[in-house]
């Protein structure tokens, strides 16, 4: 992969344009990310919205007539009852890892700049309903704190990632080698129910992302650097839509990850 320096020096005249445009592509990189985190969140918070009710009238009932109770005073609904115990709810566990896997690849190739941007957009909602039972497990502050704390730490180690001198790349293959084995084990621990296995895997998975949001920022940088000379803007514009998608899947799982140790359950 090219140096970063070594192409800026080659650039020679063009080192300070290709910057500017570097600082462009980055805020748009960034940009859609929050897009699509705000997306995510509102879409959480509106399915487990619907999900839940105060009514046991409205609560769904299970095939001997009880009621689906969450806790006193809190009762799922029908649709509520079909994404959280029916076998739907793998389905929506794993359709945004299909999504990645199946549909991601071939959108980039084919697909327009605004299609893959629009695809981005509509992985983050499906990822809002894959997430939406956060908000029937943990209380909202312990929620905003995680995320807040998250927040902090993405904006640390994505800003490390911009301006170390470091060559980054190396961590590439071992940490998605990292991110397969995690994922092997959070479908075993489905079965085994192990909360030992799951608080390791918890603490694993937040080092694992927390290395690729550094990882992942310099490499959208360099990937620009490289490219900006060819002036392909739909290209960029795909890219920085990919960069948002890298950027943000990171950014949730530490989330996700943090919140099983921070989060305060109802």
């Amino acid at each position: 992969m090219a140096d970063v320096n070594t192409i800026r020096s080659a650039a020679g005249a063009n080192a300070a344009s290709i910057d500017a445009g570097l600082r462009a592509h980055m805020n748009k990189v960034y940009g859609q990310m929050s897009i699509g985190m705000l997306i995510t969140a509102l879409a959480a918070w509106a399915i487990a919205g619907l999900a839940v009710t105060s009514d046991p009238s409205a609560a769904a009932t299970n095939a001997e007539g009880a009621v689906y109770a969450l806790r006193e005073g809190s009762y799922l609904t029908g649709l509520g009852s079909l994404l959280y115990t029916s076998p739907l709810r793998f389905v929506v566990m794993f359709a945004p890892l299909a999504f990645i896997f199946f549909g991601w690849g071939a959108l980039m190739s084919r697909g327009s700049a605004a299609a893959v941007q629009l695809g981005f957009f509509i992985f983050a909602a499906i990822m809002g309903v894959s997430m939406s039972s956060i908000f029937l497990v943990y209380t909202p502050y312990s929620i905003t704190q995680t995320f807040l704390v998250t927040a902090i730490a993405f904006a640390g180690l994505s800003l490390y990632g911009y301006t170390t001198k470091k060559d980054l790349s190396g961590m590439g293959t071992f940490l998605t080698m990292g991110v397969i084995g995690l994922l092997v084990a959070m479908v075993i621990n489905i079965f085994l129910q192990s909360s030992v296995m799951m608080m390791a895997i918890s603490a694993i998975g937040v080092l694992i992302f927390a290395g690729l949001t550094a990882y992942y920022t310099q490499d959208i940088k360099r990937t620009y650097v490289a490219h900006a000379h060819h002036g392909d803007q739909e290209w960029l514009d795909k890219a920085a839509s990919d960069g948002a998608l890298s950027l943000y899947i990171s950014f949730l799982n530490m989330f996700q990850f943090l919140l099983m140790f921070m989060g305060q359950q109802e």
